[in-house]
């Protein structure tokens, strides 16, 4: 869910609908699924995330996105941002148990997420395939880690380089 609108013109209501999307549906989700998830020989999660939701790209030395919209988004990015912390709680929470618990970003996608999107031209088709890598990881595959669509590391809001290998 996108709300374009910038932080001090977005309501609480905004966040609220964002925030339930793309954070609490997802905490729903993984908490329905953790049962039949820890009978499997190898329990994977992936969340969708967005690079708009790293800190670090954001603020960095040389953050990316300076020129898209600063501010925009608010609702969106921050719910996004979230979610990379919620990820990488859940995967130092549930390591032990074999779980690998990433987050994947799909990257802009010719979709009706926004109007950028839909102009993009990148296929959506490459985005959704890039999500299957994290899902098949081997048991010495990362955990915790922001990968994108691509497999390459993203930075993340929780440290810089978010790839931790389980115990």
């Amino acid at each position: 869910m996108v709300d374009d609108r910038l932080a001090p013109a977005a309501d609480v209501d905004s966040f609220r609908r964002t925030y339930e999307t793309n954070l609490f549906a997802v905490v729903t989700v993984t908490n329905a699924f953790l049962p039949a998830l820890r009978r499997s020989a190898h329990p994977r999660i992936v969340n969708v995330s967005s690079r708009t939701g790293s800190l670090t790209w954001r603020s960095g030395p040389e953050p990316r996105f300076a020129g898209v919209g600063v501010g925009v988004g608010a609702t969106y990015r921050s719910s996004k941002t979230a979610l990379n912390a919620l990820t990488f709680l859940h995967a130092q929470g549930i390591a032990a148990d074999g779980f690998k618990v990433n987050a994947f970003a799909p990257g802009l996608r010719a979709t009706d997420l926004n109007a950028r999107a839909a102009t993009s031209g990148e296929d959506p088709a490459e985005g959704a395939a890039g999500a299957v890598r994290p899902a098949l990881l081997p048991d010495d595959g990362p955990t915790g880690a922001f990968l994108s669509w691509d497999g390459s590391t993203v930075a993340s809001s929780s440290r810089p380089s978010p790839m931790t290998k389980s115990p």
